[in-house]
């Protein structure tokens, strides 16, 4: 399972709400294989891995973009490499 922490603002930016999109579309391509949650930057979750600028993205406890948007072929790709192919 391959587990995708998007980090935003409450109420959630442009920016962020559009880098969740690109997540749950990426994760729809990956059937079972990939869960997409949305947490607030300014959470205890949020300071395990020192947010400081929206969005951040995390995957499998990996950071793996900060302050900008990933394309949703930047997510097929890092879910093509936790999931081993």
């Amino acid at each position: 399972m391959v587990k995708i922490k998007v980090f935003g603002t409450t109420p959630p930016c442009a920016k962020c709400m559009e880098t969740e999109k690109r997540a749950k579309n990426a994760a729809e391509k990956f059937s079972g294989q990939v869960e997409v949650e949305k947490l607030d930057a300014l959470s205890k979750e949020g300071d395990k891995y020192t947010v400081m600028l929206t969005p951040t993205v995390v995957i499998n406890e990996k950071v793996v973009a900060v302050g900008k948007v990933p394309t949703e072929a930047d997510f097929e790709s890092a879910i093509k490499k936790e999931l081993g192919g």
